[in-house]
């Protein structure tokens, strides 16, 4: 409510003080008015209060969100450094192939040197065996010996130099296909090797994108989750604001039922001392006001009783902050005892409710009657005991009809603990 409002309404208490009993329901109004912002601003706590629990819930799921990405990159991370123990492994080989191929280098030269002097004596023997045409004549050889033994070393020298000839050209021949398959052999072992760093430099790769990827989403995530914060703790700021205001109101509300308990204890001893003249004319006809000033509110069944129990509606345990009576709807329902109506209209689980401010013995009571059909007083009337208020109901937070009747020592508060059994001011 804003200062202006405020001021009016100071004005307005000041100037209706000013009248007692016939300007009640001007009074009353005042409170009215501070219940109606009460309950507004009490939904407005819980709308924030459901708030600040959706964003909660959705940074929650931010953050689970968050977690499932991180498992991903760590599980990324792992498969990276497999990779890179892979690499690692594949270069080594690489480089013992390398080595291997150094090595190998060393025996072709050696081999190649083979190669080429032999190559220098099959030429050598070729050019020897050219003397006529393409061939040598061997048979020519064994013809011209002089003698047979002369034959005879012709035919060993010619066959050790064929054997010759053919053992220098199968190790020539061997040595080229050795020479040929070791580099055949290297060459594919360095080329399957360089094949595998590829594809695990390409594994890497893939890796390395899905990562900066899931970083990406992460960084969004985060953003998000610093988003909720700040609207949640927006939501908190307005939450305690209202929680301020409630109180505030809460104590002018209080201040209210005061000042209206006030008149309600004037109109009290207006009564008493217009009982005591009358009783003083008629010794007898009227009780005192300290003997018997409460009455049952209607009649009907005794159901439930004050005290902890629970809830046939919301199924938790909760104080019964009153005393239950089961009667048909439209049963009538009276004062308990004279006072001024403080309350009279709709009010969340009480549904329609009448609440009246009692002045006795120099103490304030208040009674609630809740869940009624009907409403007969309007706030700021002046109801003496046994004056029809209205009627049993079924409204509200109620599971059948049956008026809930309670008894607060001073005056009513939402969360205070003013309420007392009524049984042991009423009789059931």
């Amino acid at each position: 409510m804003n200062k202006r409002r405020w001021i009016m309404a100071s004005f307005a208490i000041v100037f209706l003080l000013t009248s007692v009993v016939g300007g009640s329901g001007a009074l009353a109004s005042t409170l009215n008015d501070l219940k109606k912002e009460q309950k507004l601003n009490q939904q407005k706590k819980q709308n924030l209060k459901s708030g600040m629990e959706n964003k909660d819930n959705a940074i929650k799921a931010t953050e689970n969100e968050i977690q499932k990405f991180l498992k991903q990159i760590s599980a990324l991370n792992k498969e990276i450094e497999e990779t890179n123990a892979n690499m690692n492994r594949v270069i080594n080989k690489i480089n013992k192939t390398n080595e291997e191929i150094d090595a190998l280098k060393e025996s072709i030269e050696d081999l190649e040197n083979k190669i080429a002097e032999r190559d220098v004596v099959l030429r050598e023997r070729v050019r020897a065996m050219q003397v006529k045409g393409n061939d040598v004549n061997y048979i020519d050889v064994l013809l011209g010996a002089n003698s047979f033994a002369d034959f005879i070393d012709r035919f060993s020298a010619v066959t050790s130099l064929m054997d010759a000839d053919r053992d220098i050209m199968r190790k020539q021949q061997e040595d080229i296909e050795q020479l040929e398959a070791e580099k055949a052999l290297v060459e594919k072992k360095l080329s399957e090797l360089k094949d595998s760093k590829a594809q695990l430099e390409k594994l890497k790769a893939n890796l390395q994108s899905k990562k900066k990827e899931k970083n990406k989403v992460i960084d969004q995530l985060e953003a998000e989750q610093e988003r909720l914060s700040r609207e949640k703790q927006q939501l908190e700021k307005e939450f305690h604001e209202a929680i301020e205001v409630d109180a505030q109101l809460e104590k002018k509300i209080i201040s209210e039922q005061k000042r209206i308990a006030e008149i309600a204890r004037k109109e009290a001893e207006r009564k008493r001392k217009a009982r005591e003249a009358a009783a003083a004319k008629k010794p007898g006809a009227l009780p005192q006001v300290s003997n018997g000033f409460w009455t049952r509110p209607a009649n009907g069944t005794y159901s439930s009783s004050f005290g902890w129990r629970v809830h046939p509606i919301y199924g938790t345990k909760r104080q019964h902050r009153g005393a239950d009576i089961a009667a048909p709807i439209g049963t009538p329902v009276v004062a308990a005892g004279d006072g001024v109506v403080s309350y009279a209209g709709s009010m969340g689980g009480y549904g329609n409710v009448i609440m009246i401010t009692h002045s006795t013995n120099g103490g304030i009571f208040t009674t609630v009657y809740a869940h009624l059909s009907k409403i007969s007083v309007s706030s700021g009337q002046v109801v003496d005991k046994g004056t029809y208020i209205g009627a049993v109901g079924n409204t509200g937070a109620s599971t059948g009809p049956h008026l809930h009747f309670e008894m607060h020592v001073g005056n009513w508060t939402a969360s205070g603990p003013s309420a007392v059994n009524p049984l042991r001011y009423v009789s059931f």
